[in-house]
């Protein structure tokens, strides 16, 4: 058999976009490590895994359900963080199975559980997705099609997020097991307080960062491009402010901490900074 070409780990091949370049390393490097592979369930393939690394005994949960990005789940934060849909630990996993007998019919048949999902995927972006099991009833599955977008793998269109916990409630009624994995459930319940956010921020500023209650908000009065970061940051609930020295990047932190903690409740915020300016 033909090796892969070795890939440069600091230069993007000719040919090859960022992205693929960046899922070959994972691969190239997944595969080349000697980490423990212990199998959670009877099921060959399509199971449940735990990645071990004997040097660090550290251990992440690593989920199979098919060869491409996004198919796959792996607990570690590369994955969590990296958007590639793929990460060292689960092509480690896949170059393991891939050697075992039966393993070319088995994922050329694909996942085939009796149960449903709802589950995230992480390739080019997060995203909720809706897997209907073999056992799915007719009615449930009449109502997914509804919601979710079978021409994009089943996926939950941004707009319709607030239908989700309905559908869930129904096809929980009905007795089919419907699994909702806690990182498309954490997912879904972040976008939706982003929603709020933004909505309570329309609503409390109108007019934005020239609002005359943003021109009041400190002893200090803020710029308005100060202003506008402020709001930003308390938009998205985390943010890194990433202007020049002297812009007024402190301010503009305080800001965003005084306006969530007046109007959100917020008894905390992690603000990280140089020592110096502590």
């Amino acid at each position: 058999l033909n090796k892969e070409p070795k890939l440069s780990r600091t230069h993007v091949p000719a040919g090859l976009s960022p992205v693929d370049w960046q899922r070959g390393l994972r691969r190239q490097f997944g595969r080349e490590q000697a980490f423990m592979l212990t199998n959670l369930s009877d099921e060959p393939f399509f199971s449940e895994f735990r990645v071990g690394n004997p040097v660090s005994n550290s251990g992440y949960r690593v989920a199979i359900r098919g060869l491409q990005p996004g198919d796959n789940f792996c607990s570690c934060p590369d994955y969590a963080t990296s958007e590639l849909g793929t990460c060292k630990h689960i092509e480690f996993t896949l170059g393991r199975l891939e050697k075992k007998r039966g393993a070319k019919p088995a994922f050329a048949r694909g996942y085939q559980p009796a149960f449903s999902e709802l589950y995230l995927r992480h390739d080019d972006r997060r995203s909720v997705h809706f897997r209907a099991g073999t056992d799915c009833p007719p009615a449930v599955a009449k109502a997914a099609a509804l919601l979710f977008d079978e021409s994009r793998n089943g996926m939950l269109p941004d707009e319709r997020f607030g239908e989700l916990e309905l559908f869930i409630a129904a096809a929980l009624k009905s007795g089919h097991e419907l699994r909702a994995y806690d990182d498309a459930l954490d997912f879904v319940a972040g976008r939706r307080d982003a929603d709020r956010r933004a909505s309570k921020l329309a609503q409390l500023f109108p007019r934005r960062a020239a609002d005359p209650k943003m021109t009041n908000l400190l002893k200090v009065p803020l710029y308005p491009y100060q202003a506008e970061g402020a709001l930003f940051a308390v938009r998205a609930g985390r943010a890194l402010i990433g202007d020049d020295m002297g812009l007024g990047k402190t301010i503009q932190a305080v800001a965003a901490a005084e306006i969530l903690a007046r109007h959100f409740g917020t008894s905390k915020v992690l603000v990280i900074c140089p020592t110096s300016l502590k």
